[in-house]
């Protein structure tokens, strides 16, 4: 199992999401604290691989950033649309 530990760039972003993908979010996590690779997940490896960031799916629309760290944690970097996650990336 994973524990999640969010930055506050996280948080604040994750305060300003709709309720709705607020939801999609809270059970995404769940799945990805027993399997970070659940195949609903599409966990990928991003671009430039060097740099070791990943995403998962929220939805069609929306990624969670985030970095695996030793013993288990997981560090949840920051929330958004598809778009603007991976702009932040180039």
């Amino acid at each position: 199992m994973h524990k999640l530990i969010a930055t506050a760039e996280f948080t604040s972003r994750y305060r300003e999401l709709p309720t709705a993908i607020k939801n999609k979010l809270k059970k995404q996590e769940r799945l990805f604290i027993t399997n970070p690779f659940y195949p609903s997940l599409h966990t990928e490896k991003l671009q430039p691989k060097e740099r070791e960031y990943w995403s998962f799916r929220v939805d069609r629309s929306y990624r969670v950033l985030l970095r695996f760290s030793e013993s288990n944690e997981v560090i949840l970097i920051t929330v958004g649309t598809h778009d603007w996650i991976y702009r932040l990336l180039r």
